[in-house]
């Protein structure tokens, strides 16, 4: 078995015939394959459209975060939770902010922050949530409290208490 790479049959013939092999391969298996890929692709775009459209029409504030040109280059707690908070309808009477110094353990630079809203509806409260996970992914949550509003009937009010750390 050693002696076969010593044989001059294996470079002037096995190696040119499998070289040629390959774009036949690819013409023959490949192509189909990637021409179907792009067909169901298209086809996946043709269903999804209506609903993006949907989408932007009931929620037309999306689209402000897809300018990547718009966002500051650092991220700050104050600015980041007024502008989703205003998004949102949330008033700054609602809500409290306080923020550590940007603190570095093991060469990954991180802030933390305490974030405190007052007699917000559940589904604001979500929304809020959820935008500020969808805008900054670096963004996580390390304790999150909600505490319903007692001894008022009919009432969908939430206290809530949000612990944030940002990872640059």
């Amino acid at each position: 078995m050693r002696n076969i790479y010593k044989n001059p049959i294996l470079y002037y013939i096995a190696v040119p015939v499998i070289v040629g092999l390959w774009p036949l391969l690819v013409w023959a298996i490949y192509l189909p394959n990637a021409q179907k890929d792009v067909e169901e692709q298209m086809e996946q775009y043709k269903l999804a459209e209506p609903t993006m459209m949907e989408i932007l029409t009931l929620e037309p504030d999306r689209l402000e975060f897809a300018d990547a040109n718009e966002t500051a280059a650092e991220f700050t707690y104050g600015e980041a939770i007024d502008r989703i908070a205003s998004l949102c309808r949330i008033p700054p009477s609602k809500y409290n902010l306080s923020s550590a110094m940007v603190m570095t353990t093991r060469g990954q630079k991180s802030q933390s922050a305490s974030v405190d809203l007052k007699d917000v509806d559940i589904r604001k409260f979500a929304r809020f949530f959820s935008m500020m996970q969808l805008r900054w992914p670096n963004l996580q949550c390390e304790r999150l409290k909600l505490s319903k509003k007692q001894n008022l009937p009919d009432n969908d009010m939430w206290d809530v208490d949000i612990e944030l750390k940002y990872y640059y």
